[in-house]
């Protein structure tokens, strides 16, 4: 459809059709409630601990202000996802509008590229936190905490409002996306023109390599501070542990959707495209509260209070 003609880039006439789903012709009840309580678990989780860390004065330390920055944006990554899927499942056509595709790639992006960079912001605050212990409120002020949670958003905002545009602009010659929502290389693969400039924005943005680079070698730091003392230890084992788990899981899931997009088109197997296109835009904002205000006991502790709070009002 469309292939051989070079096609306007029109939200009203040009709607790209997603083949991820296509395999999923049975069970989509089941696929449909799985995915609708995935989505309201993550919303309630995350919405619950933001709401803890905001009313609880004694969290407003830079390491919980983090950690509530990157809930907020896995709420904004699974938001993203989710109800064009779960819409998707019960229809017989998966399509979605250019405009809406965009819109669909700059969330997404964007989500990618702040979890990132908190990711890499929570690394230096744990280095500080235990190999300068005496020097952390000096160095962390709430000032500089401020402004790295600017820079976490502006900076991604900026980065993605870039690539956006250099995607927006490419006349197309097809509309088929192989998979179950709009990603950028995707649609670059659809045009007409020269992607020279897209390629080459893209190599700049290995500096995202850089920042878990970065993060290693603090935690390799960090480690070896670890074992001086048991205090330092449990303390390694409470917040940094979670921290690490998180980075493992996002950046493995998110390397492994990018080179398959690019190079693993010839082994053909849709349910691995899906899982492998699926897995850091619903894992993450699922597992961050599981590991972080579970595991962590302050966080755990305003949880149950407001949960008993709650309780108490309904009897």
């Amino acid at each position: 459809m469309f292939r051989e003609e070079v096609m306007e880039n029109s939200s009203r006439e040009f709607m790209f059709v997603l083949h991820g789903l296509n395999e999923t012709r049975t069970n989509k009840h089941i696929y449909f409630a799985f995915g609708l309580v995935v989505y309201i678990v993550t919303l309630l989780v995350n919405l619950t601990l933001i709401i803890a860390i905001i009313l609880d004065k004694t969290l407003h330390e830079p390491m919980y202000l983090f950690i509530c920055n990157l809930y907020v944006n896995g709420i904004c990554g699974a938001s993203a996802f989710y109800p064009k899927i779960l819409a998707d499942v019960f229809s017989d056509f998966h399509i979605i509008s250019y405009t809406a595709c965009l819109a669909q790639i700059y969330i997404i992006c964007c989500y990618i590229f702040c979890e990132a960079t908190c990711l890499t912001v929570m690394a230096y605050d744990r280095y500080v936190a235990i190999c300068k212990p005496l020097e952390y409120h000096t160095i962390m002020t709430k000032k500089k905490v401020m402004k790295l949670l600017i820079f976490m958003w502006v900076f991604s905002v900026l980065e993605t409002s870039v690539m956006t545009a250099l995607t927006a602009r490419l006349p197309l010659c097809g509309n088929d996306i192989d998979k179950i929502y709009c990603s950028n290389w995707e649609v670059v693969k659809l045009s007409c023109t020269d992607v020279t400039a897209n390629n080459i924005f893209g190599y700049l943005m290995l500096h995202h390599v850089c920042q878990v680079v970065f993060i290693f070698v603090s935690y390799i730091r960090i480690i070896k501070a670890s074992l001086r003392s048991k205090t330092e230890r449990v303390k390694f084992m409470q917040t940094c542990l979670p921290h690490l788990i998180t980075l493992i899981n996002f950046t493995i899931s998110v390397l492994f959707d990018v080179m398959y997009a690019r190079y693993g088109r010839s082994l053909g197997l849709q349910a691995l495209r899906n899982i492998l296109g699926m897995e850091f835009l619903v894992v993450p904002p699922l597992l961050n509260p599981i590991i972080y205000g579970l595991k962590m006991t302050q966080i755990r502790h305003r949880f149950v209070k407001m949960y008993s709070h709650k309780r108490k009002g309904v009897h």
